[in-house]
This record gives C-alpha cells, structure tokens and sequence, in this order.
C-alpha cells in the first residue's frame, strides 16, 4: 500500500519548513523528473541582503560609546576660545528639572562657578554641582558630583564621573536647586 504524498518521509518536514521559516526552504527533488531526494536547506535570501544584515551590528557598534569618551560636540573648534556662560545657573536648573526624576526632592545642593578645565584634551568651560536627591521611597542618596560642560557658552552635557574634573573647586550653595518644583 503506498502512502499518501502529504505523509510520505520528508514531504511534511519540507511543508513545515516553507511555513514555520519563509526565508529558509528544502527541495524536493534535485531536477525535474529526477527521483532523488537533495541534501540540506537553502536560503532564499539574496547574498547582498544577508551580507547587509550580518554587517549592520558591526557598523552600530562603532556609535557606542561612554559619555565621557566620545567627541565633546559636533560645532566645537578645539582652537576657539570658549565664551564664559553668563546664564548658566539658569541654564543649569532648567537642564535639571527635567535630568532629575524627582526635581523637588533635592538637598544639600552647592555649585562652584564656571572655570576651564580640560575635558578630553580640549579646554572647556566646566561648573561642578553637587546634591542629594530623593529616591522613590522617600530616602535620601549620598550627594553625587557632576560636572557640567558647556562650549560657546551654553550647556552641552553632563559628566557622571566627575571627581577629577571638580578636583579642587570652590563650592557655594545653591538654594535655587532645592526650591525646585515639578
């Protein structure tokens, strides 16, 4: 008795094959009208395709990076002088407001004023901050020290590992922090 095609060996896996993986198939015979079975699976994904997809991470991974690693901006000149940031208690509180998770909930907040430093080989206008802020049950962390950088004059980013840059500065208090809302 001969079986159906449908369960005869190696029709349902190459069915279920077709179905479950559309970009991998089987064939079922090697030429038309030849009797035997062909070997292996094969793509139908052209070469070009699969060569750009298994390329894409390795060309994404070129944009990761730290913080404090990467190009200090996209505008700067590394030879211009900087302009001192003359607003930049305002510029640094609005940044801030919206930085912080819960905005309100900060003490102890102190900042020294803006002075050069060098960040990543270029000098740069840098003011350092520190503060404690209310975490979600209601306590509060240890104050953390950023360093804020701006070039031309306004603020660019904020440096979570500032120990070596704030080496040494002056701090004063910084009430306008703590008096901030949502």
């Amino acid at each position: 008795m001969r079986l159906p095609r449908s369960l005869r060996a190696g029709a349902a896996c190459v069915r279920f094959t077709k179905c479950a993986f559309p970009f991998v198939w089987r064939a079922d015979r090697t030429a038309p009208g030849d009797g035997r079975l062909r070997d292996g699976l094969h793509l139908r994904i052209p070469a070009k395709v699969l060569a750009a997809v298994l390329l894409l991470p390795l060309a994404l991974s070129a944009c990761i990076g730290d913080d404090d690693t990467r190009a200090t901006s996209f505008m700067e000149d590394s030879n211009s002088n900087q302009a001192y940031p003359t607003n930049y208690r305002s510029e640094v509180l609005a940044f801030l407001k919206t930085y912080l998770n819960n905005p309100a909930g900060v003490r102890d907040a102190v900042m020294a004023e803006p002075s050069q430093r060098t960040v990543n080989g270029r000098v740069r206008y840098v003011t350092c901050l520190r503060f404690a802020e209310r975490k979600a049950d209601g306590n509060y962390r240890e104050p953390r020290e950023r360093a804020i950088l701006f070039i031309n004059g306004r603020l660019d980013r904020v440096l979570q590992d500032a120990s070596e840059v704030c080496a040494g500065v002056a701090y004063a208090p910084f009430p306008e922090l703590e008096r901030l809302t949502r």
